[in-house]
């Protein structure tokens, strides 16, 4: 005997001949994102080039200081000074790692600090990248952990996909152990064609963590009619 079965209606699938949907476009990273993946690029060789200022090095490049006796203090004004210096730091394999130029740089071993006066330091990263930072006066610790730059502060790099950086301010304090960069002034950042402007910054390496201060503001290129 035959069995009759009844199948429940199935919904209507519409079926499009044609050229594929096109892929949605990739949403472009925020602003304070991209700044971010910046300095994470140009900091590292930054902190390389001060860690050069460390007076364990310097040292090396002039004559010692007379020994002073051990019951007279130690002296306030410089033991040591160089003018119109340039000093080169190389690889084992002979490749230019860090240069370093000055109008002077004087040495107060009271405080075991270096000062330098228009200095300008070349960093080399392997793959021939480079960062540039300038500033009317450097203040560096005796270890070099901590380097102050003073009036004009400028650093120029380039991130890892060769899109250029730069931060100014008219101070920049770089903690070469904690890999920190931070100021209470003004800072202004460029990056790919686009401008922040804040009334300081905080940023910590080791966390990618960057904090703008105060009042904040980014100009962003025009982008081209149809561009992405």
């Amino acid at each position: 005997m035959p069995v009759e079965v009844h199948l429940p209606d199935l919904p209507e699938v519409p079926i499009s001949i044609g050229a594929p949907a096109a892929a949605p476009l990739r949403p472009r990273l925020r602003w304070h994102l991209r700044l971010r993946d910046g300095l994470l690029s140009y900091l590292p060789l930054l902190l390389m080039g001060f860690l050069a200022l460390g007076s364990w090095w310097l040292v090396k490049n002039v004559p010692p200081p007379l020994k002073p006796r051990e019951d007279a203090p130690l002296r306030s004004d410089p033991d040591y000074t160089m003018s119109k210096f340039v000093l080169e730091r190389f690889e084992p394999n002979g490749r230019l790692k860090v240069r370093i130029e000055g109008e002077q740089m004087r040495h107060y071993p009271d405080t075991d600090r270096i000062e330098i006066d228009q200095l300008e330091l070349r960093a080399f990263a392997p793959d021939g990248r480079v960062t540039l930072a300038r500033a009317r006066r450097a203040l560096s610790n005796g270890d070099g952990s901590e380097v102050q730059l003073m009036g004009q502060a400028r650093v120029d790099s380039v991130d890892a996909k060769g899109v250029p950086l730069v931060v100014a301010s008219e101070f920049l304090h770089v903690f070469t152990v904690t890999e920190r960069l931070r100021t209470h002034l003004a800072v202004t950042v460029q990056r790919d064609g686009a401008e922040l402007r804040a009334a300081g910054m905080d940023y910590e390496h080791a966390l990618g963590r960057l904090e703008l201060q105060g009042p904040q503001r980014a100009v962003f290129p025009a982008r081209a009619p149809g561009g992405r």
